[in-house]
């Protein structure tokens, strides 16, 4: 049984920084997996934030979070982390790491959900 446990939200004022972390469980390799992070503000639908190909490393962003966002892994540990910084209250929200052999930006094709892991960006 895979299991995701994504850490490290919390509050933080606007323009500080946070790194969260998802934490695979339940299968010896996750090589052939990609991983993607998304977001749920308040309201909105759910928005994707980046992916990193477990094997690969390679990563992609959104647009509107390249070079805020940074995504990384720890093979060794089975970890992805996903940094944040120069945070804006708009990055309020709700963050989901997943499991899946999509790239998509839409939150499709994705095999397992964290539970997520609440961010609060105060102004």
């Amino acid at each position: 049984q895979v299991q995701l446990v994504e850490s490290g939200g919390g509050l933080v004022q606007a323009g500080g920084s946070l790194r969260l972390s998802c934490a695979a469980s339940g299968r010896t390799t996750f090589s052939r997996y990609i991983m993607r992070w998304f977001r749920q503000a308040p309201g909105k639908e759910r928005e994707f934030v980046g992916a990193i190909g477990w094997s690969s490393g390679t990563t992609v962003y959104a647009d509107s979070l390249r070079g805020r966002f940074t995504i990384s892994r720890d093979g060794a540990k089975n970890t992805v982390s996903l940094q944040m910084s120069s945070l804006k209250p708009d990055d309020t929200a709700v963050y989901y790491c997943t499991l899946g052999r999509s790239w998509a930006y839409r939150p499709e094709g994705v095999d397992y959900w964290g539970k997520g892991t609440l961010v609060t960006v105060s102004s």
